[in-house]
């Protein structure tokens, strides 16, 4: 009996728990995190009740006399959702996880692997190409632009930059292209899509040596726009701006080797700012570990970084906390 993963251990768990009380954890997690539960749910299958007990074994009252879990989870999964996320929101989640067919194209390309993306992507029309990475996630966003070359990286941060709004019949047109039938109702007003703060969202997830490659690019270009979009970056340094609440709340999803391998690379200032948020005895570990942790290759920094970067902004999207630096409004 192969050994469960924490994903569907999640999964028996919040099966186990009942639609109510599962739908208020899902409140408290990010949906590609949602995303990966579901799938999961939908793959159960008569799990042994053996196992239910040790995944839920503080739960065996509750769980004790239920019988087939996996049979016929599509109407469970979908309550349980809506329940969690709101009909609207909860509905490409939905579509994704009970693999339906009523993900229209472009919602369906945000689920996609980022190198597929880009190879749908790379024959089209680079106005097309611009309007389809903005309209993704920041982070796949930038991952299907690692996917291209220097030259049409800048021309579609560019044309991304340039955008604003998008009239509805050019998105339909859009789903057109990516698919020939799909369902949902039909939008009769503009949509907000691409600009500077897009574009500045997009380059916070690229890889350090891309990011300074596009930026110079862009400066030589347009030196403005190459500065709009730096003051709406949020990069590790502006972490010294952050309250110290905000910090408290980063540093528990972050790991010790994770934040050892950051502040290698950081000044003393933002240390101090992290060492003054801990505990004393954890800030005295941490600094022997740093002052223990040999020489470190940047890119390993940067990645770490990075890491604690995507944290923060997942938990400013969440409204956990509050960042500043690169504007008020920065996320």
């Amino acid at each position: 009996m192969s050994e469960l993963t924490d994903i569907e251990k999640a999964a028996i768990l919040l099966i186990s728990l009942g639609e109510s009380d599962a739908a208020e954890i899902l409140k408290h997690l990010g949906p590609k995190e949602v995303q990966k539960i579901g799938e999961a749910m939908t793959q159960l299958d008569n799990v042994p009740q053996s196992r239910v007990e040790t995944v839920v074994s503080d739960f065996l009252g509750v769980v004790s006399d239920q019988t087939g879990i996996g049979i016929n989870n599509d109407r469970y999964i979908r309550a349980m959702l809506n329940q969690a996320l709101g009909e609207e929101k909860a509905k490409t989640l939905i579509d994704r996880i009970l693999m339906t067919t009523n993900t229209s194209g472009l919602d369906t390309l945000r689920w996609m692997d980022a190198r597929q993306v880009a190879e749908i992507l790379r024959y089209e029309h680079p106005q097309i190409q611009a309007v389809i990475v903005a309209y993704l996630d920041p982070d796949q966003a930038a991952s299907v632009l690692s996917f291209f070359d220097d030259k049409v990286r800048i021309e579609l941060v560019m044309r991304i930059a340039a955008l604003d709004r998008i009239q509805p019949q050019a998105l339909q047109e859009l789903n057109d292209m990516l698919e020939s039938q799909f369902t949902g109702t039909r939008t009769s007003q503009t949509t907000t899509l691409g600009g500077v703060r897009q574009t500045a969202d997009i380059m916070n997830y690229l890889d350090s040596s891309i990011e300074a490659e596009l930026m110079e690019s862009i400066r030589e270009t347009d030196e403005g726009l190459a500065l709009e979009i730096q003051d709406m970056m949020f990069v590790f340094d502006n972490l010294l701006e952050v309250d110290d609440r905000s910090i408290q709340v980063i540093l528990r999803e972050i790991s010790t080797d994770v934040l050892v391998v950051a502040l290698k690379g950081a000044d003393t200032g933002l240390q101090e700012k992290i060492f003054k948020n801990m505990s004393k005895r954890a800030a005295e570990l941490l600094r022997d570990d740093l002052e223990a942790k040999g020489p470190v290759r940047v890119s390993e920094v940067e990645a770490a970084q990075k890491e604690i970067l995507g944290v923060a902004r997942r938990l400013a999207d969440e409204g956990e906390i509050v960042l500043g630096g690169g504007g008020e409004d920065m996320i």
